[in-house]
């Protein structure tokens, strides 16, 4: 059963980088597709991107360029990095397993 785990820092600064990790146990990184989903404070579910079996990675366009997802098969996370935050970037951030495994979401806040 695949178990996955998001962490990060919880608080960040306005400009700041955030960097998330999903740490997939059960799982491989090469089988599957692994999304970023977010949920800011009073809305639905945003969907960030995901990275596929091969490693390539597609962002949604609303982020742009100042996103980035990577992962590392060695140690089976994946890993969101979000540049130039700012406080509409408050949110519960996912990850998720092709939609079929949910990790339990982390916090993020952005604020001075």
């Amino acid at each position: 059963q695949v178990q996955l785990q998001e962490s990060g820092p919880g608080l960040v600064k306005p400009s700041q980088t955030l960097p998330l990790t999903c740490t997939v146990s059960g799982g491989s990184l090469i089988r599957s597709s692994y999304h970023w989903i977010r949920q800011p404070p009073g809305k639905g579910l945003e969907w960030v991107g995901f990275i596929t079996p091969d490693g390539i990675s597609y962002i949604a366009p609303s982020l742009g360029s100042r996103t980035s997802i990577s992962r590392d098969t060695s140690t089976n996370q994946v890993t969101l990095q979000l540049r130039s935050v700012t406080p509409e970037d408050t949110a519960v951030y996912y990850c998720t397993r092709a939609w079929d495994s949910w990790g339990q979401g982390t916090q993020v806040t952005v604020s001075s």
